[in-house]
């Protein structure tokens, strides 16, 4: 018999992460959404893995862009780690009053952010509630400075 997810929940808030902002883009349409289910998985080939929620508009994208960025959040970002969780209306465009640049796929990414990553979808593992993506980076960018950190359902800091 295996856990039920609040006991699963429960376990993972003790896990402290990074957070991200996932990015796709097709035609005009742009989506993103906060996460900290991303986890670099190859360096040779350069692969990493990002989980999204099968209802999410985001996921939608990326599955129909087959492209996607990811934005590493600085520590001062938690303002944008709040508007990508989907703590403004669903029907409101998440990237007004916001900068955000493009590398080469055109997908958005987040300015000010520790690190941009370009990926190319190659694999995709559908879930019961999420999709699992393994995406090829194509081009990245880095910034220097410190991350924004999630543990027990509060954003931390790393602190010299």
């Amino acid at each position: 018999m295996s856990v039920s997810p609040e006991e699963l929940k429960d376990s993972m808030r003790c896990w402290t992460t990074g957070v991200a902002i996932i990015t796709s883009k097709l035609d005009r349409e742009m989506q993103g959404m906060t996460v900290n289910s991303f986890i670099s998985i190859s360096i040779d080939p350069p692969l990493v893995a990002v989980t999204l929620a099968n209802e999410t508009r985001t996921k939608k994208l990326v599955d129909r862009s087959n492209i996607f960025g990811i934005t590493i959040l600085s520590a001062n970002q938690e303002n944008l780690s709040d508007r990508f969780s989907g703590r403004i209306p669903d029907g409101e465009n998440r990237f007004t009053d916001i900068q955000y640049f493009h590398l080469d796929s055109g997908v958005p990414l987040i300015t000010g952010g520790l690190a941009f990553l370009e990926c190319t979808v190659i694999y995709k593992y559908p879930m019961k509630d999420s999709t699992l993506f393994i995406g090829e980076v194509q081009k990245t960018q880095n910034n220097f400075g410190n991350p924004l950190l999630y543990h027990n359902r509060q954003y931390r800091k790393i602190k010299d």
